[in-house]
């Protein structure tokens, strides 16, 4: 097995499901890729919404004298601790208890002092909230796509927090000109 260099990385990409992922979770994703290294990936599925909304959120977590109505929606993360939160957001200068920065622009928090700064409109500008991650073991993801299972492209922002979220996927192939419709499940190797 190669080991995967930091060049080859795809950190700060997006994924996106073929038609290979038909069933499952990963049906229709994008997903936006926080970590990639030797020892495995991590990311964000981005456009699987749940059937519950942020002021929802800040409801169960009792955070009191929320500044307006939140009706945006949580995501579905992936099939990882679906019962944590991970809330993918434009970097700013706040120092949150727990955030890594992915790129230059996009940052990962966990914690909670996040969600009560966006109840109360003092958050980071753009964010999404998602339950749950998606994850890989170390060549799992270099297997999958292989395997036909996803499509890579870089990630783009505008997409990620701008976007519907039934568009994301469409509007992110658009970038590159491909038309899943057209694409085989099937890998085909010369």
């Amino acid at each position: 097995m190669d080991i995967l260099t930091t060049s080859s990385s795809l950190k700060d990409h997006f994924l996106i499901a073929l038609p290979a992922l038909s069933d499952g979770i990963f049906a229709n994703s994008i997903t936006y890729i926080c970590e990639h290294n030797e020892y495995g990936a991590m990311g964000i599925v981005i456009n699987h919404p749940l059937d519950l909304s942020l002021g929802d959120v800040f409801h169960q977590l009792d955070i009191e004298n929320v500044s307006r109505d939140h009706s945006g929606q949580i995501l579905s993360g992936g099939p990882v601790h679906m019962n944590r939160g991970f809330i993918l957001h434009r970097r700013t200068d706040d120092k949150w208890d727990s955030t890594v920065h992915v790129s230059d622009q996009i940052a990962l928090t966990t914690s909670q002092d996040i969600l009560s700064a966006i109840a109360h409109d003092q958050g980071p500008c753009d964010s999404l909230v998602a339950l749950g991650y998606a994850g890989w073991e170390a060549g799992q993801l270099e297997q999958e796509l292989g395997e036909n299972a996803w499509l890579t492209l870089p990630a783009d922002s505008h997409i990620m927090f701008n976007t519907p979220i039934d568009q994301k996927a469409a509007a992110a192939v658009a970038k590159i000109g491909v038309d899943l419709a057209l694409i085989s499940p099937l890998a085909g190797h010369a």
